[in-house]
């Protein structure tokens, strides 16, 4: 299936692991030039040498996304290659194992910083982008959230952090002079996903049968996601076969949640 974005722009934000790198990558097959931005420089050297094996055009920008100075780097870098971004993927953020089990044992500081590098991370990306998708009437905008943002279970400054992004997506979809302009906005609820080197991927390591007991009781499919799984609903949900799906928060989590 041909999705109808070949040479489109995406920037992908976290771009250079997990579920960002799997994104920027099913994009690339598409035939879309990327930019990423992450903050370790390694990371980001690595994520450009696969993505650019895509033979696509690749951007590579170093940011920490609490900085707004270095996010309006990052779209400053992007207008100046390219006039700006006609897709943005709003995946980086993280926290839902900061903090203490206790609430009252957590600082203030958990909150707002989670807060900040989800939420408020997303609304200074999609703000800075608009203005280009508006120019050319077409735009795709997906944040990645959680299954946790569309129901309890997790630690409160990371579901109050992922259910903000779902409502800011669904926000901006009712917005006339935007989806008018032929830009979406949707969210992805994503579930547990077994990313290498992240804390389900350690909890395997230490103790691979009890890991297999708990993804038996806890995961309908029997295991946790990957990253692949999602970046493929990503680029469908950029694609031009996607242009009706607009403030939907998607879940693929492999039922891994329990709201419809």
């Amino acid at each position: 299936m041909d999705y109808g974005i070949n040479g489109k722009r995406a920037l992908i934000t976290g771009g250079s692991h997990g579920i960002g790198l799997c994104c920027a990558l099913a994009l690339a097959d598409e035939g879309c030039d990327i930019a990423i931005c992450s903050r370790t420089k390694d990371r980001i050297k690595n994520a450009v040498t696969q993505i650019r094996k895509k033979g696509t055009e690749v951007i590579g920008i170093e940011a920490d996304v609490l900085s707004v100075p270095d996010i309006e780097n990052v779209m400053k870098t992007v207008k100046e290659k390219w006039g700006g971004a006609d897709i943005l993927i709003n995946n980086v953020g993280g926290g839902g194992r900061w903090g203490d089990e206790d609430v009252l044992k957590t600082k203030e500081q958990v909150w707002t910083d989670v807060y900040g590098k989800n939420a408020l991370a997303a609304v200074r990306f999609t703000m800075l982008a608009l203005p280009h998708m508006k120019s050319n009437k077409w735009g795709r905008v997906v944040t990645i959230s959680s299954v946790y943002g569309r129901e309890g279970g997790g630690r409160p400054w990371y579901n109050m952090a992922k259910s903000a992004e779902i409502s800011l997506m669904k926000s901006l979809s009712l917005d006339k002079d935007l989806v008018r302009k032929g830009i979406t906005f949707n969210s992805i609820a994503s579930g547990t996903l077994m990313i290498p080197d992240t804390g389900w991927d350690e909890e395997r390591k230490k103790d691979p049968e009890a890991f297999k007991k708990l993804c038996n009781c806890q995961f309908p499919m029997g295991r946790p996601g990957t990253p692949e799984e999602i970046g493929s609903v990503v680029a469908f949900i950029c694609s031009v076969k996607a242009s009706l799906l607009n403030g939907a928060s998607i879940p693929v989590d492999g039922s891994e949640g329990r709201s419809y």
